[in-house]
């Protein structure tokens, strides 16, 4: 039997992996050591637990571009996350826009809300490349407009959207803004608090270099989402009522406190290297694979640059999850095919029949996973 290859993991837009070093040990320590629940008791490692939540706060507020930690709570994911925000925030009546590049953990939940008569839904289109035109949104608005709701980048083909000049609509316009951060953050900096929405949402697994169990879900003062879940915060047992403060109405249940100290550790670790260095140096890997892929004949590849580092591709005469099985098989490299979780961008795309082949670089990714990629599609195009 020929030696397996080498693993060449190009799936860090789903997930990153490996992680860094002080990641797993922090995670590690958190679960070994520690073992207690955040928020419940005063004993030693009780009060650990609940340091290491705050600091996973303050870390994600930092990451945020400087917002108020208080303002930041910690679901154990981002689905969770955008769904109490999108069912906490939409009113009966209201209309929302949200656009064909987005994940379905919007798009799924505001459709759900739409057939079910609570809202009006416009999906604004996207390009060929997964970029919305802020024009189109300007020109989708009603009266009822309330809620703009968009991914920061495309999943799909890295592409970021003109965040600052969808904002500056919905706020002319007194509507709140609901960015999903799922491929930016940790990839592109937060100049600008929060980006300048109204309520921010991102997973700690995927770019941020943490673990699956935690996420972040940011809502600027004033903008209060009613609690998708309720129940044991650890305070306030008395009442049956949730807790007033932010952060502890909208955590209820056992947080997962090594994913937590899994987050901050991250945080650090990016803080370390600087968010912007770590990003570049992963979309330079992408750039180069974007090209050379897009000089094989039989080819064609979504990758936009600027966002997140991300390649999509297709080839002529194979499905894409044949694809992915012959690059794992032949060289080791770990992609993802098929539609991404993303249902509507494919139409843009032209990859409705199958998807795509999706390649995405994480920090510990070399030129080699590059060519291992390249040359074995290439072997695909003779």
């Amino acid at each position: 039997m020929p030696a397996p290859q080498p693993r060449r993991y190009l799936d860090h837009a789903a997930t990153s992996w490996p992680k860094p070093e002080d990641v797993l040990a922090a995670w590690n320590d958190a679960a070994r050591r520690v073992g207690a629940t955040a928020g419940r008791a005063t004993y030693r490692e009780a009060a650990e637990a609940d340091a290491i939540r705050g600091r996973a706060r303050e870390a994600a507020a930092r990451l945020l571009g400087g917002v108020d930690p208080r303002r930041v709570a910690m679901p154990s994911g981002c689905t969770l996350a955008l769904n109490t925000a999108i069912h906490g925030l939409a009113r009966a009546g209201d209309h929302v826009i949200a656009t064909a590049a987005d994940h379905n953990a919007t798009l799924r939940p505001l459709s759900w809300l739409a057939r079910s008569g609570a809202i009006e839904l416009t999906v604004v289109a996207c390009d060929g490349e997964g970029r919305v035109d802020p024009a189109a949104v300007a020109d989708a608005w009603r009266p009822a407009t309330r809620l703009v709701v968009f991914s920061h980048v495309s999943n799909v083909t890295g592409a970021a959207q003109d965040a600052a000049a969808l904002v500056t609509i919905a706020h002319e316009r007194e509507a709140l803004v609901i960015l999903d951060a799922s491929q930016s953050l940790g990839q592109v900096p937060f100049t600008v608090p929060a980006g300048g929405a109204d309520v921010v949402a991102a997973p700690a697994h995927k770019w941020l270099q943490g673990t699956a169990g935690a996420a972040l879900l940011w809502c600027r003062d004033g903008v209060e989402p009613a609690g998708l879940v309720q129940g044991g915060t650890g305070s306030a047992s008395d009442t049956l009522e949730m807790p007033a403060a932010y952060a502890e109405r909208l955590e209820p249940g056992t947080p997962d406190v090594p994913a937590l100290a899994a987050l901050a550790a991250a945080a650090a670790w990016l803080d370390d290297r600087g968010p912007a260095a770590v990003g570049s140096a992963c979309r330079l890997l992408a750039a180069a694979c974007a090209e050379r892929l897009r000089a094989l004949c039989g080819v064609r590849v979504h990758a936009v640059a600027g966002g997140a580092a991300i390649v999509s591709f297709t080839v002529d005469g194979y499905a894409p999850a044949d694809v992915a099985g012959i690059l794992e098989a032949a060289a080791g490299v770990q992609v993802r095919a098929g539609f991404h979780c993303a249902a509507l961008v494919h139409e843009a795309l032209g990859s409705r029949d199958g998807g795509t082949v999706r390649a995405s670089f994480g920090p510990y990714n070399t030129p080699e996973d590059v060519a291992a990629l390249c040359d074995t599609v290439a072997e695909l195009t003779v």
